[in-house]
């Protein structure tokens, strides 16, 4: 892994920063005390379904405890909360889920 020099990296965090603050600010003080289009506000309720998927899945197909190699007990815990969350439609049960999977295989590994 490169070391980044401290100037590299506080530039890097404040530009992040602004860009998050600038994006964040059009929408909510430019837009925020009119009516939304009705196609709009049907689209921004996929936001969270399509987004939490692309946080997840890098930490279940590479996760960083296995050095990014592919373990069994992190994909049999996503299956487990995947099952759980399609068949309750309960998400705090389907990471309950997951997270007793997870941990109780590892468990059970070492």
């Amino acid at each position: 892994m490169s070391q980044f020099d401290t100037f590299t990296l506080w530039t890097v965090i404040i530009g992040l920063a602004i860009g998050s603050f600038t994006l964040r600010f059009a929408f909510l003080a430019l837009m925020g005390d009119r009516a939304m289009p009705a196609w709009l506000m049907r689209h921004l309720r996929y936001t969270a379904v399509a987004i939490i998927p692309a946080l997840v899945t890098p930490l279940v197909v590479w996760p960083s405890s296995t050095n990014g190699v592919t373990s069994l007990p992190h994909l049999l815990a996503a299956l487990a909360a995947l099952a759980v969350g399609l068949f309750s439609k309960n998400v705090i049960a389907a990471m309950i889920s997951g997270a007793v999977t997870l941990y109780g295989l590892l468990y059970l590994i070492s």
